[in-house]
């Protein structure tokens, strides 16, 4: 693998450390407040591009609209669907980001088009009691860690009108496994032994904690299992906190080190549908994939099966962190294997 990017999310929330006063939410807007941040999201041309396909080849959906962006961040969707033509486009933003926001839709022309709105979505209030189209990236590491969906059902709840559309508007959760011994040894085995010491109290922490990497398509050694699938104009709160069954079945002779989760969401209101995939098979994102290393090496053959059950939720202490457990279970030629595990996702 490459790119190593232990899972702290998009935003690095370290940067509030010796302030007691702030709260796991103040250090997630915190973070969206360097431009950096915003540097990788718009760098990151499957991300960007298919959303102005979405929105700019998609006038019927736009022109002539009311749009509300949830988490505009830098503005740059809101000025898409300025483009194509929305009657105005209102953009929310909690982080000082917003601010910079302000002045990029004045330096491009569009300030009699765009209002930007600073605030928490849950507090503010916009100048008109309906809109007809929602635009957001919500999505995070693993779908849901760190994610905004909690905000845009809200935001639908309150403001979409009967007949809105939401873009994008489907998600879909798959599982796959992978073979990962060279990498397993460097970063977990290595706390079994330090210089001839036992750091195995470190290998736990190692263990609980879900790495977001670029997984290489030749590492995948099973089919994908969709274990999740969301439709955010019908959805509740409650459907992002799951227990759902996976299954996999070998695609040859090898050993199974990891599972690693990834997504797919659809923009399915355009003429055209499209997606954004992040499966190790295609182009990559600057969301990787997010990957649970198993305690045990499992021995698969061809066509041999991992059968087990993927569950989430929020954590209780900071909701924007996920509390993950898989358990799994391997009977084949070579031997049988049965565990369960948890991650934090922090």
């Amino acid at each position: 693998m490459t790119s190593l990017s232990r899972s702290g999310g998009r935003g690095n929330k370290q940067g509030g450390q010796g302030q007691p006063d702030h709260t796991a939410a103040d250090y997630y807007f915190d973070s969206y407040a360097h431009f950096g941040i915003h540097e990788e999201m718009l760098k990151d041309t499957v991300r960007t591009r298919t959303y102005q396909q979405a929105i700019q080849q998609n006038s019927q959906l736009i022109r002539g609209k009311i749009v509300l962006d949830v988490g505009c961040g830098t503005g740059i969707l809101s000025m898409f669907a300025a483009q194509a033509g929305a009657a105005h486009v209102y953009g929310i933003e909690m982080s000082a980001i917003a601010d910079q926001a302000q002045e990029i839709i004045a330096d491009n022309g569009f300030s009699n088009a765009i209002t930007i709105i600073k605030g928490k979505v849950e507090e503010i209030s916009l100048p008109v009691e309906k809109v007809d189209v929602i635009i957001s990236e919500w999505m995070g590491y693993f779908l849901l860690y760190e994610s905004m969906l909690d905000t845009v059902l809200f935001a639908r709840d309150r403001w979409l009108a009967p007949g809105g559309a939401l873009l994008p508007d489907k998600a879909s959760l798959y599982l796959c496994a992978i073979e990962d011994a060279e990498y397993k040894h460097e970063k977990i085995d290595y706390w079994d032994n330090v210089y001839g010491l036992n750091f195995s109290s470190i290998r736990r922490l190692a263990m609980a904690e879900p790495l977001v990497d670029v997984v290489e398509p030749d590492q995948v050694a099973t089919d994908a299992c969709e274990v999740l699938t969301l439709d955010l104009n019908t959805m509740a709160k409650t459907d992002a906190t799951f227990q759902v069954p996976f299954r996999l079945t070998a695609r040859r002779n090898d050993y199974l080190h990891a599972i690693v989760a990834y997504f797919t969401v659809w923009f399915s209101a355009c003429h055209k549908p499209l997606s954004i995939p992040t499966s190790p098979s295609v182009r990559r994102t600057h969301w990787k994939q997010t990957v649970l290393y198993l305690e045990d090496e499992i021995t698969v053959c061809q066509d041999e099966q991992v059968t087990g059950q993927l569950s989430c939720t929020p954590n209780k202490s900071n909701p924007r962190d996920l509390d993950i457990a898989v358990d799994y279970e391997c009977n084949g030629a070579r031997g049988n294997w049965q565990r369960h595990q948890t991650f934090r996702m922090r």
